[in-house]
């Protein structure tokens, strides 16, 4: 070996030796180009050539050694392999480029499944290039007349080692491009979330604003507008229930029905309508979606309203509007505006009179004008316990939900044709029957039981055995019916002993179901007590204190300051009746309603009238009693109502409805 083609030890001097020979092969390539066949694009190689391999040779010596051979050694000229050799060197830059990405480490672990995928692929391109260039080399080493045979029979085959390079190439431009896609997608969603972080920070910023500049005004029209709040319903409505469940309803944000009415871009689906018979749980579904929407990156107005026809403030189409103005002005105050232009005019009689729904209405739909009214989702439930102005609301519903594609609506009811009726004035609107979407609601049911038989085991120590009997009995015989479930397991609360037994009472329906509780309360210590208990809160106007059913009931009066024993005797009573925070509440509006149907004659022996004389004679015995001048011990006229306080114990607290109604 000549000293001059020596191959150095040093990998400093080696990489020198191997730029000289590069540059020694470009300067050959310029001398011999154009003796090549008369091909003219050899000039036009060569000088792509040369800068693309100087950069080569900088990023690798491995690629420069492998170009050595190609450089000094050009031997021939196949046109297969000039081609090829063309090809390659004009996407020479892009090759090299790929490294970069390669050598990013700055990524997400969620990227890095599509970056392992696209280096993989990159590798395979890289096996190609070196394969073509290597055999390229012993090509040219090659003696002339083996090369014109292997050309003769086309050993070498270049044409499929250049595709085998193009198809490589092709694959990385695909995963490349499903790579860079997540990589931008991932990025345009951290800047999303920037944005709605942004985004939220301004509104509860606004919102603190418009707080600070609120008048005494706007404070007294806001308080004015109060019948309820929403938001205090949603949780004694839970409270009452048990709490809520998430794997009970978490089906629905799933649903194809539910994901319609979310989407955005369809201007088809303003309005849900969740229906169902009673007790399959529309209410607790309907406050599991609230949640949902209430959740920190959702920078919605949300305004909600539970129906309940047992309670006078809240079983009104005014009431209603009313519930939901509250919430609305409540989160974006500016909106108060739209209420004052009456308001001031009217004062609290605007809420209240005999055009409150006329004005009610006619606020609430310059609000939903409003240009500067946020995206808003409006949320009625049990429309079938709406008792006054039904149509009116129901007409309303499916107008208004026309009038403004930043504005959704859902609605739930009973499979009343009436409800329907109206709402299919609304062609935009999304059903979502539960009855037709059995399989999601009997999974939920099923969780439901489960998650009650797992209470029941721990508060009553069943064993393994009671255990089983339970879940069988309460899983064959729900038929899909949260409410069914739940009396059950109320009413098995409250058993010590042969727990089988007692669960061949529970037959499967709530009618059916009711109709045990009745008997029950036939074979009870009290059954007169407890039906004249259920008759006078089947009347009353709204849910009453334990206290004021004392006074209520004659029987009951010596034990109108006993809160335990009130309890007791009401829990007599079946099912039907359940007592929170003093209050008394039906379980269910079906409970309710069975009483008026099927059991009126053992409820209401004398008729309704009879009990509605008796709460009024009974009303008026009690302010006799009870009521005195100054009750509060003011000790002056004129004091103001928003300074008094209730002291404790209330005097008025057994006399409150029989003053009001």
């Amino acid at each position: 070996m000549t000293p001059e083609n020596k191959i150095e030890h040093d990998t400093e001097k080696r990489k020198e030796q191997m730029r000289q020979l590069v540059q020694n092969g470009l300067q050959k390539i310029k001398k011999e180009a154009n003796m090549k066949q008369g091909i003219e694009s050899g000039i036009q190689v060569a000088m792509v050539f040369k800068e693309v391999v100087d950069k080569a040779v900088q990023a690798s010596s491995e690629a420069a050694l492998a170009w050595v051979g190609i450089l000094t050694n050009p031997l021939t000229e196949a046109n297969s392999n000039q081609q090829g050799i063309e090809y390659v060197v004009r996407r020479m830059n892009w090759y090299w480029e790929l490294s970069r990405l390669l050598l990013d480490t700055n990524i997400k672990p969620d990227q890095q499944g599509l970056r392992g995928v696209l280096e993989e692929k990159v590798t395979q391109l890289y096996a190609q290039l070196l394969l073509f260039q290597m055999k390229s080399v012993c090509y040219y080493y090659r003696r002339r007349f083996r090369v014109f045979v292997r050309d003769l029979v086309k050993l070498d085959n270049w044409d499929g080692k250049l595709d085998n390079i193009k198809d490589a190439e092709a694959a990385v431009r695909q995963d490349s491009s499903q790579y860079n896609t997540q990589v931008i997608l991932d990025h345009l969603s951290d800047i999303l979330k920037i944005g709605e972080s942004q985004i939220s920070a301004i509104q509860q910023q606004t919102k603190q604003q418009e707080a600070m500049h609120e008048t005494d005004e706007d404070k007294k029209c806001r308080k004015d507008l109060r019948v309820t709040d929403p938001r205090d319903d949603k949780k004694r409505i839970e409270g009452l229930k048990g709490g809520l469940l998430k794997d009970s309803y978490k089906w629905i944000l799933e649903n194809s029905q539910f994901k319609k009415w979310r989407n955005e871009d369809d201007p088809q689906s303003r309005l849900l309508w969740v229906k169902a018979d009673p007790g399959k749980g529309k209410t607790m579904l309907l406050c599991g979606i609230i949640d949902e929407l209430q959740e920190p990156n959702i920078p919605n107005l949300l305004a909600y309203f539970f129906c309940q026809a047992t309670d006078s403030r809240i079983n009104s189409a005014t009431a209603v509007l009313r519930g939901l103005l509250y919430l609305l002005v409540e989160q974006q105050r500016s909106l108060i505006s739209h209420v004052r232009k009456k308001y001031d005019r009217a004062g609290q009689a605007l809420f209240n009179d005999t055009n409150a729904w006329v004005a009610l209405s006619e606020i609430f739909t310059n609000i939903l004008n409003d240009a500067n009214l946020e995206k808003t989702c409006l949320i009625i439930d049990a429309l079938d316990e709406c008792t006054t102005g039904l149509d009116e609301l129901l007409d309303f519903i499916a107008q208004k939900s026309l009038v403004s594609p930043h504005v959704k609506w859902i609605v739930s009811s009973r499979n009343w044709s009436t409800i329907e009726e109206r709402l299919d004035q609304a062609d935009h609107k999304v059903r979502l029957s539960l009855e037709l979407n059995e399989e999601s609601v009997s999974k939920a049911v099923s969780t439901f039981i489960e998650h009650k038989v797992s209470r029941l085991e721990q508060q009553k120590k069943y064993n393994e055995t009671i255990r089983d009997a339970v879940l069988k009995h309460l899983t064959s015989n729900a038929n899909n019916t949260f409410l069914w479930v739940a009396l059950v397991c109320q009413r098995l609360e409250k058993v010590d002993f042969q727990v089988k037994e007692e669960l061949k009472a529970f037959p499967p329906g709530l009618d059916s179901l009711y109709e045990r509780m009745m008997l029950q309360i036939h074979e009870s210590q009290a059954p007169d007590v407890c039906k004249r208990i259920l008759a006078s809160v089947a009347i009353v106007y709204r849910p009453i204190t334990t206290k004021e059913l004392a006074t209520l009931v004659e029987k009951l009066e010596d034990m109108a300051d006993d809160h335990e024993s009130m309890e007791r005797i009401i829990s007599l009573c079946g099912s039907f009746l359940t007592v929170k925070e003093g209050v008394v509440y039906f379980v269910h509006q079906s409970a309710k309603d069975f009483l008026f149907s099927n059991a009126s004659d053992e409820v209401f022996p004398s008729g309704e009238k009879d009990v509605h004389y008796s709460i009024f004679s009974r009303s008026l015995n009690t302010m006799s009693k009870a009521l005195r001048r100054d009750m509060y011990d003011l000790k002056e006229l004129g004091y103001p109502a928003e300074q008094i306080r209730q002291p404790n114990p209330d005097p008025l607290a057994a006399s409150r409805y029989a003053c009001f109604y």
